[in-house]
Formats: structure tokens, C-alpha cells, sequence
């Protein structure tokens, strides 16, 4: 099978935090690729660095050092503006509590990230009703966030962050405020998106949801140390 395309690309990317006299090394030379069309889960027990990891896939903090290629252009050393420019237009971000903004509709909080990008109403409707069917919420438009469920809050937030077309979802710990049955339903949805062409990279300490994922790379106090594959299935 040939290669994809790929998507992200990080060489020997280290993270060190500096407090008074104190070094905290969060990541030690982490590389990983990651393909177009992939499910990457990044496993670990918590403080293994899975939080920065994610910070950095998503553009909300740079490297100490090392490269960051998404798609072809180095990104790991660009200046805030132009990392928050990229991120709105590139990455869609799937967090644990939701992020829902209380007194927005569910079509007003999927709609919010189209508003900086300078289109017009009627192509931000356009993606944002293509969004809630994909995650069968557009019937919930005109809904508040505190009148649905925990896992329909987080369908919401799954296609706030699939509504812009970014070329990678970034989610952590998607699960996390959810019940096992809830649970369960969106790590479907997010299979189900993936195998329609999304690409995925979600943290998570949970083995159970890792299972879904095409590939597992597993952190250990800032270090990748070992990478599994899910077996193919006939």
C-alpha cells in the first residue's frame, strides 16, 4: 500500500519548563509522524506529558526544541499571531468539558469559529448544518448546552471542530466527563469520521478507547517508548 500523505511531522521535539531554579523536562526528543486519513491515539498515565504533547500538535505552545512540520511548513518557531491564524483554519480541537459557551445556541457555538475566518453567512450556514447532521444534532440548533446531555454536548463539540474542514481533529481525552455509554458513542463517532477521511490524534489514559484508534504511540515521563498498530480486521 502506498504512503499517505503526512500530515504532521514532529522531529526530536523536546519541551522544558523553567520555574525559579527548577528544569521540568515535559517531552525528551519526541518524533512522530502522523498520515492523512490516520487515527493516532497517544497514550500515557498522567504527567507523562500527553497535555503538552497535544499543546504543541495544536499550536497553543511551541517546543523547546526540535521541528514541526505541518503539512510543509515549519511551524514550531512561529509567532503567536501566526500560530492562531493557522490553528482556526487548520486544527479542530475536541476537549473534555465540552467548551460549549452557555447563552450560545448549539448552531451559534458551532458557528463561532467560521466567524473570524471573513465568510458569509450563508457558507457559514452551509458548514455548520453539515457539521450538526454529521453528528445527528441538527435537530438541537436552536437548543442551549444546558438542555442536552453530556454526550450530545460533546457531539456538539465534535462538530464545532469538524464545521471549519481542519486537516487534523485533535481531541483530549474526548471521553473523560462522560459515562461509559456515552462514552462509547462518540469514540463510534469519531471511528465513523475517521473512516470517512478525518484524521484523529486524541489523548487518552484509557486502553479501552485506544482500541479504536488505527495506531497507539505510548509516553512514558516525556519519551515515546513503544508504538503498537491495531490488527487489521477481515
Amino acid at each position: 500500500m502506498d504512503k499517505r500523505p503526512t500530515v504532521i511531522k514532529l522531529d526530536n521535539v523536546s519541551k522544558v519548563f523553567l520555574t525559579d531554579e527548577l528544569e521540568t523536562h515535559a517531552l525528551n526528543n519526541v518524533s512522530i509522524e502522523i498520515e492523512d486519513g490516520e487515527f493516532l491515539a497517544i497514550n500515557g498515565p498522567s504527567g507523562c506529558g500527553k497535555s503538552t504533547l497535544l499543546s504543541i500538535l495544536g499550536l497553543l505552545d511551541s517546543p523547546s526544541s526540535g521541528d514541526y512540520l505541518l503539512g510543509d511548513r515549519q511551524v514550531a518557531r512561529l509567532s503567536t499571531e501566526e500560530m492562531s491564524k493557522i490553528r482556526n483554519r487548520e486544527v479542530g480541537f475536541i476537549f473534555q468539558s465540552f467548551n460549549l459557551i452557555g447563552d450560545l445556541t448549539v448552531y451559534e457555538n458551532v458557528e463561532l469559529p467560521l466567524t473570524y475566518r471573513g465568510m458569509t453567512a450563508s457558507h457559514r450556514k452551509d458548514l455548520v448544518m453539515e457539521a450538526l447532521e454529521k453528528v445527528d444534532m441538527s435537530h438541537r440548533l436552536k437548543h442551549f448546552p444546558n438542555q442536552l446531555s453530556g454526550g450530545q454536548q460533546q457531539r456538539v463539540a465534535v462538530a464545532r471542530a469538524l464545521a471549519g474542514k481542519p486537516q487534523i481533529l485533535l481531541a483530549d481525552e474526548p471521553t473523560g466527563n462522560l459515562d461509559s455509554k456515552n462514552g462509547e458513542a462518540v469514540m463510534d463517532l469519531l471511528k465513523d469520521l475517521n473512516e470517512e477521511g478525518a484524521t484523529i490524534c486524541m489523548v487518552t489514559h484509557d486502553d479501552r478507547y485506544s482500541e479504536f484508534a488505527t495506531r497507539t504511540i505510548h509516553l512514558f515521563d516525556g519519551e515515546v517508548v513503544e508504538e503498537t498498530t491495531a490488527a487489521a480486521t477481515v
